[in-house]
């Protein structure tokens, strides 16, 4: 079963843009073309489907009854936006994908895991600052590259 398209807000110019998963390039608005902030929910049936990107993807496994993710889940939205262009947040609920927590080994939750080309980067666990999560965010990001057409 194919992952659903999420809808994701620009952040320059509030457009609404309807996002499926993609291998290859990263979602741009409809109207600004600026980068979108790639954050999406998914569940068992398209979570491999998600993690697959040309960037890197933050997956953080979470549950709703868990205080510290709740905690958590502002702090990797806000990464999301603000690595918007050069990485892809994926938010899996572990209550309803058992089999992809074991997968991963989930013995804590949350649990952030960096996922690049397919493999796995960098992992933390439990309730993160913005300052560890952002570390170990740029051991895997690219710099900021420029729109095509645009030269300096």
């Amino acid at each position: 079963m194919a992952a659903k398209p999420t809808i994701i807000t620009c952040l320059n110019c509030g457009t609404k843009n309807r996002v499926r998963p993609r291998a290859e390039g990263i979602p741009r608005c409809s109207v600004c073309h600026a980068a979108l902030p790639w954050i999406v929910e998914t569940d068992a049936a398209g979570f491999d489907e998600e993690i697959v990107a040309s960037i890197p993807v933050l997956v953080d496994f979470w549950a709703p009854w868990c205080g510290p993710c709740r905690m958590v889940s502002p702090v990797v939205e806000q990464i999301g936006r603000e690595y918007a262009g050069r990485l892809k947040v994926v938010k899996l609920n572990i209550d309803e994908a058992p089999a992809i927590a074991a997968r991963y080994a989930i013995q804590g939750i949350p649990q952030l895991i960096v996922v690049k080309d397919g493999q796995e980067g960098d992992r933390l666990v439990g309730a993160v600052s913005p300052t560890q999560l952002r570390a170990m965010i740029e051991r895997h990001v690219t710099a900021v590259a420029e729109p095509p057409g645009v030269s300096g």
